[in-house]
């Protein structure tokens, strides 16, 4: 319970500073600002999730119900544009697309001249774009598995009593797939409202982009947390709402017993539409920014590649690790003393994963807070007992982002040590402890290489997350320390982009071997 608190406190102190008196700026945010930005905001979440469930849900349908040429390799490979943060997916296509881009230069070869309006993709329409093709595979992922495992009776069911396709699909499936699909939502939904990245390269007004703009345009930490608190306030009721609106149905099989889905054989025609309508989303979401970065990696390899970049490198890779190692010690601590099945350890597990519903600047504005409270009790007591000066040891320091980076994560980190434990059960460690072992003994030679590919996964999951995050690493981030990805925000924002394509495509290629590994150990889980 101690490192629950721990975890929540930066999150409690945002939601707290609701009730502090408002700075001298709120007043001029609330009468002229907060509208805009609430609207803005609320507009790019909701067509958002609109276009990734369409996307997801259709996807994840076609690779399930059907056979069809390619699918097995299609079933993997539309997983892959999570490897792309949308930030540098923004950056790649807003390029592509400018009047000096590939794409306008081409066309005007061909003696077209689109108009900037209908063509330039620096607005709402690209941020939505941009947002639908690297986020799509949350919906995919959640609503494949579900499909997978839950469906086989129901769909069979329509088909012999023969509903076509599109009914099964609008009667069947939507409604029962209803949780996976809020559930995969839930977690675009995350992303959106924490990105900054892409709206503030698209020059969109959202609550994240206020907040910073609060903070490091005002200097106002005050009025910035309380627009955060706002923000948190507003998420919690939307998914409260909708776990009442689903509260008295079911949405799962009354049996225990289920089989997997056999997918129907489809005719070449439409079997062949499919797999090209799946090639093109994988084209657009993965394999054309990976062509335009690497071209222009090989402009610029020269220019970037130097030894101040490694430090660069050096620096991601050991705080992403030192937030990983604490992430999985919490975890795996935690989630062994959760699996008695009681309230107080549902509570305990539900609380240390609470993080990574919040939105990364709202988080990173609660540890901020929180470290200033404890830099400033330290200065009252280094003068009390006769110091000088106002040392500041906390504050703006790599510890600092590297708790912000604990609490936004230990969800991916828990989770997955929390399914290794579901799936091993407690009989080998109650036949353990009956021959005399101890708790400690047990862990160590017992429970711990039972769950390994587990805790190597929620390693694998939380470590990329950490090197991909934008947000909390621009924010809390010490004085000239940069890492790969506030590198490549630094080189986007300051019109770089082909110098940006290094650190970009790096950061890509540690996700793409992560979703490889997760892929290759779920395929072993599966067997």
């Amino acid at each position: 319970m101690l490192g629950a608190a721990v975890i929540l406190l930066p999150i409690l102190f945002v939601f707290l500073s609701i009730f502090e008196p408002p700075s001298e700026h709120w007043a001029h945010i609330k009468q002229y600002l907060i509208k805009d930005y609430m609207l803005e905001t609320l507009i790019l979440t909701g067509i958002t999730a609109v276009t990734t469930m369409l996307l997801g849900v259709s996807l994840a349908w076609f690779v399930t119900v059907f056979d069809f040429p390619g699918r097995s390799i299609l079933r993997w490979a539309l997983v892959l544009p999570l490897a792309v943060p949308p930030y540098i997916g923004a950056y790649t296509y807003s390029t592509m697309f400018s009047y000096t881009g590939v794409v306008q230069v081409t066309l005007r070869d061909f003696g077209l001249e689109p108009s900037q309006e209908w063509i330039s993709l620096t607005s709402m329409r690209g941020a939505v774009v941009v947002f639908t093709l690297f986020l799509y595979p949350y919906v995919y992922l959640v609503t494949r598995a579900f499909l997978e495992r839950q469906s086989a009776a129901f769909i069979e069911n329509a088909r012999l009593l023969g509903r076509g396709s599109l009914s099964i699909f609008f009667r069947v499936v939507m409604p029962i797939s209803r949780p996976a699909i809020v559930g995969g939502l839930s977690l675009v939904v995350f992303e959106v409202l924490s990105d900054y990245g892409v709206t503030q390269y698209f020059g969109l007004q959202t609550v994240t982009t206020a907040i910073f703009k609060t903070w490091f345009g005002m200097y106002d930490v005050n009025s910035a947390m309380r627009l955060a608190a706002w923000l948190m306030v507003v998420l919690a009721g939307v998914f409260l709402l909708e776990r009442l609106l689903r509260r008295s149905r079911r949405f799962s099989s009354s049996t225990s017993k289920s089989k997997p889905l056999q997918p129907a054989k489809l005719s070449r025609v439409k079997g062949m539409g499919i797999l090209l309508y799946g090639a093109a989303v994988l084209a657009a979401a993965f394999a054309v920014p990976i062509v335009q970065l690497s071209v222009w990696a090989g402009w610029t390899f020269r220019d970037v590649w130097n030894d101040q970049f490694m430090y660069y490198v050096g620096r991601t890779l050991y705080t992403a690790a030192a937030a990983t190692a604490i992430i999985m010690i919490l975890s795996l601590v935690v989630g062994n003393a959760t699996r008695s099945r009681t309230w107080g350890a549902a509570l305990l597990s539900r609380l240390v994963i609470a993080g990574y519903s919040i939105p990364g600047a709202i988080i990173a504005i609660g540890v901020l807070g929180v470290f200033l409270r404890l830099d400033q009790a330290y200065i009252k007591l280094h003068a009390a007992l006769g110091g000088t000066g106002t040392p500041v040891i906390l504050s703006l320091t790599a510890g600092m982002l590297i708790f912000g980076y604990v609490v936004r994560f230990m969800a991916t980190g828990y989770n997955a040590v929390e399914v290794g434990f579901e799936k091993t059960g407690t009989r080998y460690t109650e036949a353990s402890r009956l021959l005399g072992r101890s708790r400690l003994a047990t862990f160590w030679r017992i429970e711990l290489p039972l769950i390994r590919g587990a805790v190597l996964s929620g390693c694998i999951l939380t470590f990329v997350e950490i090197c991909k995050e934008l947000p909390l690493a621009l924010l809390l981030r010490p004085f000239d320390f940069e890492t790969l990805s506030t590198k490549t925000y630094q080189y986007a924002n300051n019109e770089q982009i082909h110098e940006a394509s290094v650190p970009a495509l790096l950061i890509i290629s540690i996700s793409f071997i992560s979703v490889y590994v997760l892929h290759n150990l779920d395929k072993r889980w599966e067997a």
